[in-house]
């Protein structure tokens, strides 16, 4: 079943259930696909695809938990939150900090990365390597965590 037939389902669950948060929260995945496919590309999304939508889709509430923090909106913080789970659930499983590091240090010792000025090399490996199982934040972090050590 791909992302498309899940969320139809979720959606109906969801109303089911009156469940107005995951309600609200599949209903903007589902724009966001519908988007994709009225977007004259007309072609099926493909899971690649599917999980730069979810990414997107996730930063952009990672960024309004971040700004809702500093203004210290107790209320829009806890949807935000709640709306990031549910957008996780359908995300692959995120990689721990240190499985990260463990995948960028083979990627590095592959490529003979052996100094800062190999960022540009090892970099492009590891967010291809790791696309969806970390976030770019996490995956950049650790290339200068594994490039410093050199």
């Amino acid at each position: 079943m791909n992302l498309k037939e899940i969320i139809n389902n979720d959606l109906k669950e969801a109303m089911r259930a009156k469940d107005k948060i995951r309600l609200s929260t599949v209903r903007s995945i589902r724009a966001l696909i519908l988007e994709y496919e009225k977007s004259g590309k007309n072609k099926e999304l493909s899971e690649d695809e599917e999980i730069k939508i979810l990414t997107s889709a996730a930063k952009k509430r990672k960024e309004s938990i971040e700004q809702y923090e500093k203004a210290g909106r107790a209320d829009l913080l806890a949807q935000e939150k709640a709306e990031l789970e549910i957008i996780k659930s359908y995300l692959p499983e995120q990689l721990s900090d240190a499985e990260i590091k463990n995948e960028v240090a083979k990627i590095a010792k592959k490529i003979g990365a052996a100094s800062k000025s190999d960022f540009p090399k090892l970099m492009p490996l590891a967010i291809k390597a790791l696309k969806g199982k970390a976030d770019g934040k996490q995956i950049r972090e650790s290339v200068e965590e594994i490039l410093s050590q050199f």
